[in-house]
């Protein structure tokens, strides 16, 4: 299983939200390439960035500080990004630049039409990302919750064959309050493509309870806040996923 930091940009600095809100930011490096390469000298083999004023903006805003971190990793690990994508042009601009998935949220939501249009212009780039509290898919920055039943969603986005899912509980991220394993092990039990779990991983116990149930289809695990105020150790995470998935 993955362990992959997250860099969530915003002013062009990497920084980590409290649930979201904008206004509880926390600025961690003032550099996104030299914390692209930090994650891969630590080990990391794949990157999870956030344009986190693109999300809010609709349309990407930190596209120079993205170029920094694609710059930085070069071709050794595969970078995704999501944060404001919104139209096929902004994906083909992604992917020209060097990012690896590109990850659609609120569109996908909003707009069905476009997520199976980039589907079939860009087959296996694309990852569907879903934010829910509840079994509720939440959508704009996590500002407006829908009607939308989290698993109902996945199954017509693998229908139209997106690569894997991101499933956050928006409960729980950047809380440290450990991810929410029963939800993401129900969302995975119900599609064929991968999930990788997000929101809240904060522990050793997160990465172990994980490993056990990675063969419901849960193929990583996203980390943020805990690997970077050092209540969780990069390396010794991926090491400890790693012996989890071959014991």
């Amino acid at each position: 299983m993955l362990i992959i930091p997250a860099i969530d940009l915003k002013d062009g600095q990497c920084v980590r939200l409290k649930q979201g809100l904008m206004d509880q930011v926390t600025v961690f490096s003032n550099s996104p390439g030299e914390q692209a390469r930090h994650w891969l000298a630590e080990g990391a083999r794949r990157l999870h960035v956030v344009d986190l004023d693109g999300a809010f903006a609709g349309k990407p805003k930190n596209e120079r500080a993205i170029k920094q971190i694609v710059q930085a990793v070069g071709d050794d690990i595969p970078v995704q990004l999501g944060g404001g994508i919104r139209d096929l042009d902004t994906i083909e601009r992604c992917l020209d630049d060097g990012v690896s998935y590109v990850i659609i949220g609120t569109a996908a939501v909003k707009n069905p039409g476009f997520l199976h249009d980039a589907c079939g212009a860009f087959p296996g780039h694309i990852i569907v990302g879903l934010d829910a509290r509840e079994g509720r898919v939440a959508v704009d920055g996590w500002s407006k919750m829908t009607g939308h039943d989290v698993i109902d969603l996945a199954r017509k986005y693998e229908d139209y064959g997106v690569e894997a899912i991101i499933y956050t509980d928006i409960g729980r991220d950047g809380m440290l309050s450990g991810i929410n394993v029963e939800a993401t092990v129900k969302l995975a039990q119900a599609l064929l493509i991968p999930v990788i779990a997000s929101g809240g991983l904060s522990s050793f116990d997160d990465i172990q309870r994980l490993c056990a149930v990675e063969q419901e289809g849960i193929s990583a695990a996203i980390a943020g806040r805990a690997i970077y105020d050092g209540s969780l150790d990069f390396a010794a995470a991926q090491a400890e996923a790693d012996r989890g998935t071959n014991p």
